[in-house]
């Protein structure tokens, strides 16, 4: 997935050296391997999603924002070919009602490109609404792309 062209053009931070993915994923893992042993929620709570014959269907998540107890961003980045089959959609309202239901979640946040339509998509599907836009902040091979924040308050989840 985080080889595909088509699947990086939307990630800022691939491709990336497989280092790059270990620095980052590593201690997600270790720490929800401490939290399951614990019988407590994960930091950052991540998900892998697959198939029911197991294959990797994709991913999703949320990160803790820095400092601010409650907020969360909300992430998910999917195979190519798993686009299109709701399966993003349903991430991201599965870790949006965690987040509000079980971690006692304020605020969750999500961004993507402005190009990137799905992703758009999915955000506004899962309740989300667009609360800003960074002009001309990604850098592409061609030009630039700007970015657009998403976000969903507890209250607003609450009222869907």
């Amino acid at each position: 997935m985080l080889e595909n062209p088509n699947v990086t053009q939307y990630l800022f931070f691939a491709p990336s050296p497989v280092e790059v993915y270990e620095a980052y994923f590593m201690p997600i893992i270790e720490n929800t391997k401490q939290a399951i042993s614990e019988g407590e929620w994960p930091e950052n709570p991540t998900f892998i999603i697959r198939d029911t014959n197991g294959n990797f269907m994709g991913m999703a998540g949320l990160s803790q924002a820095m400092m601010l107890t409650g907020n969360y961003d909300i992430g998910y980045q999917l195979p190519e070919d798993a686009w299109r089959q709701g399966i993003a959609t349903t991430a991201c309202r599965f870790v949006t009602a965690l987040a509000f239901n079980e971690l006692d979640a304020h605020k969750l946040c999500g961004d993507c490109y402005a190009s990137n339509i799905g992703s758009t998509r999915v955000l506004e599907k899962a309740g989300y609404s667009l609360e800003g836009r960074q002009r001309a902040y990604y850098r592409l091979e061609n030009g630039f792309d700007d970015r657009l924040w998403f976000g969903l308050s507890k209250a607003d989840f609450d009222k869907q």
